[in-house]
């Protein structure tokens, strides 16, 4: 049988081909293909980034504890409360407190009124977890006007009357513009403490208004422009760790004024609530005041009517004129077009102004009888 002769350059192309058939080419389209799966990888990578993970609802089997009062409102959800001060059967004056940011119904500044004022006036003092923080149910379905209704259902429930007071520091003081727009009817009185400002109401002066945005520190003004332009990324620009976040839930001191930082330095801490605050998750409590405080409102505070066209009660707002958090120049300009509000400015004040001697004293005493 003849043998075919094969030349060495023959043979070396052959190799060649077979290499280059063993390399598996791709299928036309099939790049295109890959693409596609790893964009879509990265999507859904994006949206679990961006959902936050179910809260840790109090007296759930995962949750912490209750340990405090609470009542069920009408939707099912239970608000954990705390009482100062005398009696309800025996007050004279009923004030439902509202904490601020980042705190808790332990954080209410009329501890710090001794006894013989408390009894002396004759005040009870009912301070409540607000939604998602404490002790309280989370609320998802919060809006701007929601938690002016849960306090109307927590006065009914413990029986505050008719009327009563509300006062709220920080967060807590904007949540009163709330009270004063859906239960004005319900209200003896009200106190906004250093109560935060939403840059983007649309009574305030664009040009003023960009300036008290421009104090906060480059972190903050990324966080608040996520809260409000973009909100379903709040939970994942608060959490993620390529640029710094909110300074506040960081509890960063650059946010404070010296006044502010004395205070605190001062401050006793024989009990730390720090750990109640976020025990839920920081989503439903921190991450839900950012996109309800500096979101979209229903109304603007500047066209408020007058609560007490009779005198029959009193608003009263006051503000520190170093405060780093809610800008002097803002709360000015608000009282100004509100002339019914009764504006008290403290000279040399930052934003913690119930912490200042005497000043609970004097709002609690001017709030009753003026």
């Amino acid at each position: 049988m003849a043998t075919k002769k094969i030349s060495a350059a023959s043979a070396r192309a052959h190799t060649r081909k077979a290499k280059q058939k063993s390399s598996f080419p791709l299928p036309s389209g099939a790049f295109a293909k890959i693409l596609l799966v790893v964009l879509i990888g990265l999507l859904a990578w994006g949206y679990q980034a961006t959902r936050p993970p179910p809260p840790k609802t109090c007296g759930s089997p995962d949750g912490p504890p209750v340990t405090a009062p609470r009542i069920k409102l009408s939707d099912g959800r239970h608000l954990a409360y705390k009482e100062i001060g005398v009696s309800r059967d025996n007050a004279k004056y009923k004030i439902v407190y509202i904490h601020g940011y980042d705190g808790c119904r332990h954080y209410v500044p009329i501890n710090i009124l001794s006894q013989d004022v408390i009894e002396s006036l004759g005040v009870y003092i009912v301070s409540f977890d607000r939604p998602g923080y404490g002790e309280s149910d989370p609320n998802p379905k919060r809006t701007v006007k929601s938690l002016a209704f849960d306090i109307q259902e927590l006065a009914d429930q413990l029986g505050l009357g008719s009327k009563f007071y509300v006062m709220g520091f920080s967060m807590g003081g904007q949540a009163v513009w709330t009270c004063l727009r859906y239960i004005p009817h319900r209200l003896a009185g009200a106190a906004l403490i250093a109560p935060v400002a939403n840059y983007w109401w649309p009574r305030l002066p664009v040009n003023m208004s960009q300036e008290a945005f421009n104090l906060r520190l480059p972190q903050d003004k990324w966080t608040l422009r996520v809260a409000h332009y973009l909100p379903w990324l709040t939970y994942w620009w608060n959490t993620q760790k390529f640029f710094p976040s909110c300074s506040a839930a960081g509890r960063n001191p650059a946010i404070f004024s010296s006044k502010d930082l004395e205070l605190v330095s001062k401050q006793s801490s024989s009990q730390d609530y720090r750990a109640q605050v976020r025990q839920q998750g920081e989503y439903e409590s921190l991450h839900r005041d950012l996109m309800i405080g500096f979101g979209t409102w229903e109304f603007d505070p500047m066209d408020l009517e007058n609560p007490f066209p009779k005198t029959e009660g009193s608003v009263h707002l006051w503000q520190g004129d170093e405060d780093r958090l809610s800008p002097v120049t803002l709360q000015r300009y608000i009282a100004e077009q509100l002339p019914w509000i009764q504006y008290h400015e403290i000279p040399g004040a930052g934003h913690l102004v119930p912490m200042i001697d005497g000043i609970v004293e004097k709002i609690i005493k001017t709030l009753l009888t003026a």
